[in-house]
């Protein structure tokens, strides 16, 4: 049974509950939305938390009660004048449409307000689309519909058109890297995947997988190692990054780690309590950032972004990280 529990969802997703809640209590709700947001914004969470409130019989300062008759049918799935689709397969099929505007077209059991959500609306087939930009051109009051995507470009500019938008921010770091501490992951690594992804389950997966584990302490160790001297540097890259330049994707990784190590020196040089993708390195960070000038980080950071652009220009990777260290050291020397 799916989790219909909207608890948390006015610190997720602020902005798109108070234009809900607007939409509701103004008696303005339309004959079509498309709610869009990446992965992890919470899209589904935010649907339910419109479809409640829409439906709920005892709202509470704009909140759903959660306890009313509507609510609990909601919870249990079982509200006649709601329905969902989801793709069949790979796509979502003319039949499933065709058999959704019938469902609609009928007499309603239930009195009041009848609502429809396509998840991922952007794998609508083209027969499918067409279905449903016909249906949405004829809107009938009692009836909404709720298009989920993360991919609102995806959909016919046509559909779009005849929808409403909520667009669902990225999901604050502070609220997903205390989802990771809350399942046992540390504080120094929630706060490192926090900067990779904006994803629960991906933060998760990532912070437990090995390859970017090593390669975090990787780049960290690169870090240190420039700055005693560019021979170490240049051991550190035979001796660890070898497995890290073997896949293209990975090379670019570390070069993301390293960018951000950069970005924190930076951050801490501005202020001494800023928030660190690398919480465990500050002190180290302090000394280097009381030795170098704006000017040799904001050139540091290009030379990165650089030979992130040149991992698409199929070279040696490990001569071009060599470089690297050498362009990141001229005319500059860690403490």
């Amino acid at each position: 049974m799916e989790d219909w529990s909207i608890e948390g969802i006015e610190k997720v997703q602020p902005v798109a509950v108070k234009q809900i809640q607007s939409i509701v209590s103004k008696k303005r709700v339309g004959h079509a939305y498309v709610i869009d947001g990446a992965k992890g914004t919470g899209k589904t969470k935010v649907m339910q938390f419109f479809v409640q409130l829409i439906f709920c019989e005892n709202p509470t300062k704009n909140v759903p009660c959660e306890t009313c008759r509507s609510c609990k049918r909601l919870k249990s799935t079982n509200h006649l004048n709601f329905t969902e689709i989801e793709p069949d397969g790979q796509f979502i099929k003319r039949g499933q449409i065709d058999d959704l505007i019938q469902e609609m077209s009928k007499t309603a059991i239930e009195t009041g307000r009848k609502i429809y959500v396509i998840h991922h609306a952007d794998q609508l087939n083209a027969s499918a689309a067409n279905a449903l930009l016909k249906f949405l051109e004829e809107p009938q009051s009692e009836i909404t519909a709720i298009l989920l995507t993360d991919k609102v470009h995806a959909l016919i500019p046509t559909i779009r058109s005849r929808c409403l938008l909520l667009s669902l921010a990225a999901m604050p770091q502070s609220i997903l890297k205390q989802k990771l501490i809350e399942v046992g992951i540390t504080d120094s690594m929630a706060s490192t995947v926090c900067k990779m992804t904006n994803q629960v389950e991906e933060a998760k997966l990532l912070a437990k997988d090995e390859l970017f584990g090593l390669a975090r302490k990787s780049v960290l160790k690169l870090v240190e190692a420039s700055g005693k001297s560019i021979q170490d540097a240049l051991m550190c890259i035979q001796a660890d990054f070898g497995p890290l330049l073997k896949e293209k994707e990975q090379a670019e990784q570390a070069l993301d780690l390293l960018l951000f190590a950069y970005r924190d020196i930076v951050a801490i040089k501005a202020s001494p309590i800023a928030v660190c993708t690398y919480p465990d390195m500050i002190h180290y960070w302090k000394q280097v950032a009381l030795h170098t000038t704006y000017e040799q980080l904001s050139k540091q950071l290009e030379m990165i972004l650089h030979a992130k652009q040149n991992l698409h220009k199929n070279m040696n990777r490990t001569l071009m990280m060599e470089q690297l260290m050498l362009n990141l050291q001229e005319g500059f020397t860690f403490v």
